[in-house]
């Protein structure tokens, strides 16, 4: 399971909140899909946070049976946004909206599901909705579908399923699969192993910002796998990860630094680079950058 993953939520006129999580890490996501007519005022009072009245309008449409209003009441009831916070309420209002074919209401049973909220934690059943906004397309659901084969959760472990799944979600842009699939071709997990491919997915995901992919492409940079041996691409790499706070980007920029590789030697560089990473949580890196301080600092 990847760590902990958290989005503001920002919501625009026509757009629907997705909340997904996975063993305990929750990110927001907002699917800009065309509102229908009968919703649009609930969601754009929902927009200018006027919370009351969005429960106003979204709840008679709920009730007479709107699978978007009633998708969007299980939103509610699960940020505690204009109504008390219930999660029994978020997963009544999502099912009914999911087994009509909602697709956002699919994924965020799925969520409920996965981490316990509002129902008995049940990763089979979580699997069983993932499964079903997954196969309408959704590249959220198709990442997460993903994640639950590589941990075997719900599902007997799966490499090639989870890459195939990894697969459709990056192919539609999605950051932290294309990442994913990177290391599935890195590491010949569920599919040959291939640097370059791996090399590929992790630069269309760096490229969009993932710390993540920005470190790995970093690293097969440096290593020389995929790409001919590029260090001053690894420093640009690393740096943008570090920049992002990712603790093995900034060590190894530290080291780059250090022993001048892709840049012109400078302790100086180096140590700011190590005291970031020994300020991380990471028990190995904080270590290891811990150990190159005292080392540089007893030599100035």
């Amino acid at each position: 399971m990847e760590k902990t993953f958290k989005r503001k939520i920002t919501l625009a006129i026509a757009a629907v909140l997705v909340v997904l999580e996975l063993g305990g890490s929750s990110f927001f996501v907002f699917e800009a899909k065309g509102a229908e007519s009968d919703v649009t005022n609930g969601v754009a009072a929902y927009t200018q946070r006027n919370y009351t009245e969005a429960f106003r309008l979204l709840r008679p449409l709920a009730e007479q049976g709107n699978a978007r209003a009633q998708s969007f009441l299980g939103v509610m009831y699960a940020t505690g946004h204009g109504v008390p916070q219930d999660n029994t309420q978020a997963v009544a209002w999502y099912r009914k909206a999911a087994e009509q074919g909602d697709v956002n209401a699919q994924a965020n049973l799925g969520l409920m599901y996965a981490s316990g909220r509002g129902v008995p934690r049940d990763d089979a059943q979580a699997v069983a909705w993932y499964r079903k906004a997954a196969e309408q397309g959704d590249a959220v659901a198709q990442f997460t579908l993903g994640v639950m084969y590589e941990a075997g959760r719900g599902v007997p472990r799966d490499d090639a399923q989870a890459a195939a799944w990894f697969h459709k979600s990056a192919e539609q842009g999605n950051t932290r699969a294309q990442n994913k699939l990177g290391f599935m071709y890195a590491s010949g997990r569920g599919v040959p192993r291939d640097d370059a491919q791996a090399v590929a997915w992790y630069r269309r995901s760096a490229e969009q910002g993932n710390a993540l992919a920005q470190y790995s492409l970093g690293v097969m940079y440096e290593a020389g796998r995929g790409v001919p041996r590029d260090d001053a691409q690894a420093v640009v790499w690393f740096h943008k990860s570090a920049e992002q706070g990712n603790a093995s980007a900034q060590y190894n920029l530290g080291a780059m630094w250090e022993f001048g590789r892709g840049v012109r030697q400078d302790n100086t560089q180096a140590i700011r680079w190590y005291r970031r990473a020994a300020e991380q949580e990471d028990a190995d890196i904080r270590r290891r950058a811990q150990e190159r301080l005292r080392h540089l600092e007893g030599v100035r």
